[in-house]
């Protein structure tokens, strides 16, 4: 689509226009959905400038994903980083979502690409609510999917696999197609597990709940919004869910790089508390807001500066 080009992406160890970042028909990784990717989001900073939000810990986990499904990495962690930061500068946008992304390319067919070469790239586009507008304000509507989370031992759970996302796009397209917004799949054993693409937080009686992650992607937005409701004095248990507890909690919220913090008002067509974002969601998404344009200076740690000449904003 011609409105997400940006006129440069950062591909093979280079910065390159856009229109140059060609890859082959015969590219195994679309013929059978082996590579890894991460999400990351840079923000405008209230004083100026641009930080990309959780770099390094998008950085970690990306390097264990690709030691989970076996591949080799054509650049060093350092290397994609300072990619990242320099393709932000290179578009100029400030605020922008970035997706890495490495794939087996092409050459030998079949399930055992064996000397294929290792591609990889970094992409970046001018990205707004998810879930919308009106989701981050007043919450969106959920429903449980007919499509469960994967079993751990059928595929490795822990990694940002690009082929394991077909079962978050089925449950994904399953509710839209009924009118709600997102999805909610359990795991293998009937438990709560996460969205199609997002953590999942329950609140009853000003206490906190998630599920752990034996169920769970290791989200790193998860792990800002936990160490943000701590820091605000809210208890927070990560531990087993059934699904009925959505229906008794005061407040549900999901947590994502793309879907940031956004509170759930109805889950299977019952409202969730009085049907509109809860305070706790609220304080714990006006201080995430705060923390990613750096106006929260314990959490400045958490931003990787670039510093543009003539940022863009959202």
């Amino acid at each position: 689509m011609e409105t997400w080009k940006t006129p440069y992406v950062w591909m093979d160890g280079r910065l390159m226009p856009f229109e140059e970042s060609k890859i082959s028909i015969l590219t195994h990784t679309l013929h059978y959905g082996l590579g890894i990717f991460e999400g990351t989001r840079a923000y405008e900073q209230t004083t100026g400038g641009s930080a990309v939000f959780r770099l390094d810990d998008h950085m970690r986990r990306f390097r264990g994903s690709a030691n989970a499904v076996n591949i080799k990495l054509p650049h060093s962690i350092e290397e994609i980083r300072q990619g990242s930061l320099d393709l932000v500068e290179a578009n100029g946008i400030a605020t922008c979502y970035l997706r890495h992304i490495a794939w087996v390319g092409d050459g030998i067919m079949g399930l055992d690409p064996k000397d294929n070469p290792i591609r990889f790239a970094i992409v970046s586009w001018p990205w707004g609510a998810y879930l919308g507008k009106d989701g981050i304000e007043n919450g969106v509507r959920c429903k449980v999917s007919s499509f469960n989370r994967p079993f751990p031992n059928s595929t490795l759970t822990k990694a940002k696999i690009t082929g394991n996302y077909v079962n978050s796009i089925l449950a994904k397209r399953e509710v839209v197609a009924m009118g709600y917004d997102e999805a909610i799949l359990l795991d293998t054993n009937g438990y709560l597990a996460e969205c199609s693409g997002e953590n999942l937080f329950i609140v009853r009686d000003n206490v906190i709940k998630t599920p752990a992650l034996t169920s769970v992607l290791e989200g790193i937005t998860r792990a800002s919004v936990t160490k943000i409701a701590q820091d605000l004095g809210y208890e927070v248990q990560q531990t087993i869910l059934t699904r009925d507890e959505m229906y008794f909690a005061d407040e549900v919220f999901m947590t994502g790089t793309a879907a940031e913090v956004t509170p759930v008002r109805e889950v299977d067509d019952r409202p969730v508390g009085k049907g509109i974002a809860g305070p706790v969601t609220k304080a714990i998404q006006k201080n995430y807001f705060a923390a990613i344009r750096g106006d929260l200076p314990q959490y400045s740690d958490w931003l990787s500066p670039v510093a543009l000449k003539a940022a863009v904003a959202s």
